[in-house]
């Protein structure tokens, strides 16, 4: 079934249009009363500096609330040790809106290796410390503690990734929903724009904020499941092997209220689901969607259970098509987290609509001259799509974005183009992309919207490319020709992830982009070698990768460039073990690869390959307790030894390796051959005894005389000027040769 959403702009307009449009969204008492507010309808506190660009989701959300008529207000990386930052802009009319900003707040502060990184790109100058560790969690409860009869709303990639119980990396457990911890009222998660749309005016008609709990793309509380549902039971993983009838539903009792008067006003008849369904036995009943809900295993249960954890991942993910997705329900003590199924995507005219709202494309100007890093990378770029069908299951764009791509029109893009050129200061006639999550899956979807609506594959390009996906990149070609035509353009370089097993599909486009839109060097992301390895991670095999380099190549060639592929690897990766780190290390050497692009995994919140980490099991496939067992790298000094195998050219790394190969019963490795990895031990005491002897006082101090004294050489002519003047004056050349004549 095809679902629907009614057109984002498509609302009347709130009373407040009346105002206008503004430069900036005010961010202090003296910019509201200089734009005649008397207050704001919505306050968004963001940790990022305010930047007002499409990149920066605090501006697409209030530009978005603009266009339908609500006054908004922005705190940018409010001083959160106490709440008075947080009263700037007085009491908001409608609700506070939390996000973390751009990025995860703690990826944003601790590398893989969870060491505290000593800047943030979102901030001015890259200075460091401007927000807290768990930021959402932090700016709701300070919100509430300022205001607490004000609704306190969350969103942004951080509170989507922890919508519901998952595994924390950084406290290496498992914690609550981020909407328990924050007591926040509701989770906006993905991209929310039909959500805080909706939600927005539903307050705005004086709807109460806890009477709302129907909104697709949401996550909220509640004491107990509605009248009317069905239940999918998927709190096991070892059902028993026949199973020949229904449960009793009445098996299912809520925990009654504390408060005396709710238990009066609830009877527990009237909260039941009308059924529970195993989950073995789901596909076996005809039901509602929109009345059938599937149950998680309790909080309790995935926090002690890192199988149960694993199967309870596989669910999310399975559930992830809005078309088809069913809400998903978690037991946390006493109350449920009721996860509403995923947005409806938007289409290429809503797309165009938000990406064409009168944003200034500059940082606020209370900036001044400070740079802001993370502006100054994207300010000459444009985003073309959203979401990524990869399926990649280290990343977590899927998670928050979706796996229906979403493209905005030639046109529009265009029209960004040349806003960019007449617009943003500093331009010189190059954007520096034309992408998004993946620059080359732009108008990319299923051939068949009732396929795609049903479809509920974890990838549309693993193990192999769908039948059923478009690859004709001809919308793309056309886009970049476009684009460089442009007058006032002279370059369109393509910087965003690029899937080459799709590009190979097309080797016209394939040849526009190297002919065109490469500088030099292009980013590709084989991430492994290993097939064992790139089956945990759902990423093609090394054939692609030859297929798509030859293509490279001879493009290059044609036109006439010398240009190189620059390959990204992931280190430490759950089910890569050392013997395959090895084989990729060998696999560098022999094409004379020697990488900088080295990530160590990152288990970030949601995503497969995090609950692979966490669990040791595969949630690529049905999980049990006797399913797959994976290797999984978690102590430190594995995961920088596999790292270090992938940088082998690095003299700090030797050591290490050296040890590496010998508990591996590889000391064939270890020498000064081609072939080998790392140099002898006796070679780098030597190399390093005469760097020494070269580097000390006696040989800098003779090596200065004879340096001086070189300088201070006569130079051949005068050295013969010399000689001649000692010797007398020579005879003339004539002179010369008849004394040689009479001698004979």
């Amino acid at each position: 079934m095809i679902r629907t959403a009614p057109d984002l702009f498509s609302y009347t307009p709130y009373w407040a249009e009346c105002f206008g449009s503004v430069t900036f969204f005010p961010t202090t008492r003296k910019e509201m009363e200089h734009l005649g507010w008397d207050s704001c309808d919505v306050i968004l506190v963001t940790g990022d500096a305010y930047v007002d660009h499409p990149s920066f989701g605090m501006a697409v959300m209030g530009r978005v609330l603009e266009a339908q008529g609500f006054r908004v207000g922005i705190i940018a990386q409010p001083d959160w040790r106490s709440t008075e930052a947080f009263a700037e802009l007085g009491k908001p009319n409608l609700y506070f809106g939390i996000t973390a900003g751009n990025m995860d707040s703690m990826i944003n502060r601790y590398t893989a290796d969870l060491r505290v990184r000593h800047d943030d790109a979102y901030t001015p100058d890259g200075a460091e410390g401007k927000r807290p560790d768990r930021a959402v969690i932090v700016y709701a409860q300070r919100c509430r503690e300022l205001y607490k009869d004000v609704p306190v709303v969350i969103g942004g990639i951080e509170a989507s990734l922890r919508r519901i119980a998952q595994y924390d990396y950084w406290s290496n457990k498992v914690r609550r929903s981020v909407l328990i911890d924050s007591g926040a009222d509701i989770l906006l998660y993905g991209n929310a724009e039909r959500a805080i749309v909706d939600l927005t005016h539903r307050l705005a008609n004086g709807e109460a904020i806890h009477d709302i709990n129907d909104l697709r793309g949401t996550v909220v509380v509640r004491e107990f499941i509605p009248a009317g549902y069905t239940e999918i039971d998927s709190t096991r993983v070892d059902w028993p092997g026949h199973i020949e009838k229904v449960i009793n539903p009445y098996e299912y009792i809520p925990e009654p209220s504390k408060c005396a008067s709710d238990k009066e006003k609830s009877d527990p008849q009237e909260v039941m689901p009308l059924r529970i369904i195993p989950e073995p036995l789901k596909g076996k009943q005809k039901l509602d969607g929109n009345k059938t809900y599937i149950r998680l295993p309790s909080l309790d249960k995935v926090s002690k259970d890192p199988v149960l954890y694993a199967h309870a991942s596989r669910i999310v993910h399975l559930e992830s098509n809005p078309h088809n997705a069913k809400t998903l329900v978690q037991r946390d003590g006493n109350r449920e987290i009721w996860a509403n199924p995923p947005p409806i995507p938007l289409e290429t005219s809503e797309m165009d609509a938000v990406f064409g709202l009168p944003y200034q494309r500059i940082p606020h100007p209370k900036y001044g001259d400070h740079k802001i890093p993370a502006y100054d990378m994207i300010r000459f770029s444009v985003n073309i799509m959203r979401g990524c069908f990869g399926g990649c299951t280290f990343c977590s764009i899927t998670e928050h974005e979706g796996r229906v791509i979403q493209s905005r029109s030639q046109e529009s893009v265009i029209k960004e183009i040349e806003d960019i050129r007449d617009k943003v200061p500093g331009f010189t006639g190059m954007i520096s992309d034309l992408g998004g999550p993946t620059s080359n899956m732009y108008h990319l979807n299923c051939i068949d919207p009732e396929i795609q609506s049903s479809c509920r594959k974890l990838s549309c390009v693993y193990p192999v490319i769908c039948k059923n996906l478009k690859t004709d990149h001809s919308e793309t070609t056309q886009l970049y020709r476009k684009a460089r035509n442009i007058k006032g353009v002279h370059t369109v370089a393509i910087a965003s992830g690029l899937r080459y097993d799709i590009a190979v599909e097309d080797p016209e486009y394939v040849k526009e982009l190297v002919t065109h839109h490469v500088g030099g060097y292009l980013k590709i992301a084989p991430e492994h070698s290993e097939e064992g390895t790139l089956s945990k991670m759902m990423k093609p095999g090394m054939g692609t990768y030859d297929r798509f380099k030859q293509m490279f190549e001879k493009y290059s060639k044609e036109a006439g460039k010398k240009q190189y592929l620059i390959p990204y690897f992931i280190a430490a990766h759950p089910g890569s073990e050392d013997k395959d780190m090895l084989n990729l290390a060998l696999w560098l050497k022999e094409h004379k690869f020697r990488v900088d692009q080295v990530q160590t995994f990152y288990p970030s919140p949601m995503s497969l390959a995090t609950a692979m980490y966490h669990s040791g099991k595969n949630p690529l496939k049905k999980v049990s307790y006797k399913s797959e067992k994976l290797f999984v790298p978690r102590e430190l000094e594995e995961r920088r030894a596999q790292k270090s195998l992938l940088r082998f050219h690095d003299t700090e790394n030797w050591p290490r390796l050296r040890d590496v190969l010998e508990k591996m019963g590889r000391g064939d490795l270890i020498g000064s051959a081609d072939w080998q990895l790392v140099p002898a031990e006796e070679k780098v005491r030597n190399l390093r005894q005469a760097a020494a002897i070269k580097n000390s006082p006696q040989a800098k101090k003779s090596a200065a005389q004879t340096k001086l004294a070189l300088a201070n050489r006569p130079t051949a002519a005068a050295r013969k000027k010399a000689a001649g003047k000692a010797a007398g004056k020579p005879a003339k050349k004539s002179q010369q040769k008849s004394v040689k004549k009479g001698q004979m």
